[in-house]
């Protein structure tokens, strides 16, 4: 129940809003109780589970024994993620069972909604939302006086949030919160925050407040906990090792890919550098796209160098020289794009194993008319995949493996940058030569 109560979520594409509560209970008056059924199977032999209609759990553990109906002044309306819908361990449904005067309606589109707009408009009632917000009124404090109507909403924190947000009608109802009392009995999920509750564990603190009488609703908890024991029963008696051998220490993977482990010569890292007005500049980024001015590259592994600046042909950007740690003078003083072009033809070769940090100088490179062979690997993929983390910039993962001072290959930031990209790929080839060298002791054992 948004910030304070804990929901899970299986996809289901449907948004739909229909009364469960009364499908439910009509469902299980029939059978006098705990109806039943049992789906015939398209394979021969197979006998499916039998499934209680009523709660909708496979019958051996089937909590509708536990269900107490009790009637509240407070009419309980929950509104369901349709993600929500078919969550085999949700509360919502279970709170929707144990209170008469509830409706469990399930969609996301709330604004066309003639069901909600008919329970929201009892005036005796007026209506309020269970939902964490800094204008919410704390219940502990000041509970309303008269009976009202509760909203709920159910569903994952970021699926209940953006059900208020993108609904006028729920986000324009007057809010209520509360803080726990004790922390959340619902052991088989784990909770982002201590204060988080289920739908059916808020409703019990909330229910207790609003009708002054914390005591009556405890009965509400005991389907949710023999739910939840059976869940930790389950899960203990399936939990059996695969395999009475313990298995040694798992050596890290090298993620590292085999052109880069593997070749030397014709390994080049690049670095581009543009001539580019602030994105908060829209009308200058609209007369002018970016444009390459500077072009650097070198082969780690055999020390060749390639630097070549291209005079901008648009208005240069007052930040670009800043930018690029690179004066004014020198940038205008740069060679013309085909010059820059015709040079780089002259030093690329089709075998050669591009690495840049990221797409965006390559990218531009091409769209200025450049070639690059076809064979090429954005490092900071690479990096990222390898140590199974968020690396951050160019430079901080840099100062993460670095052990030495940094070569400088070129003017201005971009040199600093091939020497940084330079680094990684060498410590690229020492980590998948220690991969290969745990490889071969692990065989020889």
């Amino acid at each position: 129940m948004g910030a304070q109560s804990r929901h899970r979520t299986p996809l289901a594409a449907q948004q739909r809003a229909i009364s469960e509560a009364d499908v439910g209970r009509a469902a299980a008056q029939k059978r006098g109780g705990c109806a039943t059924t049992g789906a015939m199977s398209e394979f021969p032999g197979f006998e499916p589970r039998s499934v209680c209609q009523r709660c909708r759990r496979p019958e051996s553990v089937c909590y509708c024994a536990y269900l107490t109906r009790i009637p509240t002044k407070t009419r309980v309306v929950l509104l369901q993620h349709p993600r929500e819908r078919d969550m085999a361990i949700g509360t919502a449904r279970m709170a929707s069972l144990c209170l008469p005067n509830s409706e469990l309606l399930v969609g996301f589109d709330w604004e066309n909604s003639e069901a909600l707009k008919r329970l929201l408009a009892d005036q005796e009632r007026p209506a309020s939302l269970l939902y964490p917000s800094p204008e919410a009124v704390d219940l502990q404090a000041a509970p309303p006086k008269e009976p009202i109507t509760l909203v709920v909403v159910d569903g994952t924190w970021a699926n209940t949030k953006k059900m208020v947000r993108s609904n006028p009608v729920l986000a324009n109802l007057p809010k209520l919160a509360f803080r726990p009392t004790r922390p959340s009995e619902y052991r088989i999920r784990r909770e982002p925050k201590a204060q988080f509750v289920s739908t059916i564990e808020a409703l019990t603190y909330v229910l207790g407040l609003l009708e002054g009488d914390p005591g009556r609703f405890d009965a509400m908890l005991r389907p949710f906990r023999q739910m939840v024991d059976n869940q930790l029963t389950c899960k203990a008696e399936r939990c059996s090792p695969r395999s009475r051998y313990k298995s040694g220490p798992k050596q890290p993977r090298c993620h590292i890919p085999i052109e880069l482990r593997t070749t030397s010569s014709n390994v080049l890292c690049v670095v581009g550098e543009a001539n580019a007005w602030p994105c908060r500049d829209l009308e200058h980024r609209a007369q002018f796209p970016d444009e390459l001015v500077q072009w650097v590259a070198l082969r780690p592994f055999t020390g060749e160098r390639f630097e070549c600046f291209a005079a901008p042909r648009l208005p240069l950007s007052p930040s670009t020289p800043a930018h690029l740690n690179v004066d004014e003078a020198t940038l205008h003083a740069g060679e013309s794009h085909a010059t820059l072009l015709d040079r780089w033809k002259h030093f690329v070769h089709d075998d050669d194993i591009v690495c840049s940090w990221g797409r965006y100088a390559t990218t531009l490179f091409v769209q200025s008319g450049g070639y690059l062979p076809p064979l090429r690997f954005d490092l900071r993929l690479v990096a990222k995949d390898q140590v199974k983390r968020n690396i951050g910039t160019l430079e901080q993962y840099y100062a993460s493996i670095a052990t030495e001072p940094t070569q400088t290959f070129g003017t201005g930031r971009a040199g600093v940058r091939l020497g940084q990209l330079a680094c990684i790929t060498r410590d690229f080839r020492r980590v998948a030569g220690e991969s290969l060298d745990d490889d071969l002791d692990t065989t020889r054992e």
